[in-house]
């Protein structure tokens, strides 16, 4: 774990608690949670590379990654395998330095991908069994910060609040 830098992480169920609402005209929201929301910005202080890897096709994915200043988006990807391989290959990591988060059965071939595959709490069966890593947090509450902090605790990099907002 301590090699990780870089962590791809599935959008729905993972950083969304997996729940879509339609409003009446069509429109779809979701909700993230800000404990996540932080936990990224930490790590990319640190140094940490982020790719969001989704089956959907949404823009709410895109506003999530433009907040973030994350630029590696795969949207309405079926082949999750290839674009982590694909975020390997453009930021010159090996499957040791990374880490892949996904919570459903489509998310395993990302995780036979990499070198950590994690879970959140409440992921499904077959991804549980095959996590190297299983947060206490479901996803879409701060299963990813969780994620974060261990990475970053291996990593000996410490979480200072003042040395890092200072800069």
């Amino acid at each position: 774990m301590s090699q990780v830098r870089a962590i791809a992480l599935d959008v729905d169920g993972v950083l969304t608690d997996g729940t879509f609402v339609w409003g009446p005209d069509g429109e779809e929201f979701k909700r993230f949670c800000y404990l996540d929301v932080m936990g990224i910005s930490l790590a990319q202080r640190q140094g940490f590379r982020f790719a969001l890897i989704s089956g959907e096709d949404s823009p709410l994915v895109d506003r999530f990654a433009e907040k973030m200043g994350i630029s590696a988006v795969y949207k309405g990807c079926k082949d999750k395998a290839g674009a982590v391989r694909e975020f390997m290959r453009a930021n010159d990591l090996d499957p040791c330095e990374t880490c892949f988060m996904g919570d459903d059965v489509n998310d395993i071939p990302a995780m036979e991908a990499v070198g950590l595959a994690a879970a959140p709490h409440n992921a499904v069966g077959a991804v549980r069994e095959m996590a190297h890593f299983i947060t206490h947090k479901s996803g879409g509450n701060g299963a990813v910060r969780e994620l974060v902090e261990h990475l970053m605790a291996a990593a000996s990099l410490a979480i200072e609040a003042e040395s890092l907002w200072a800069s």
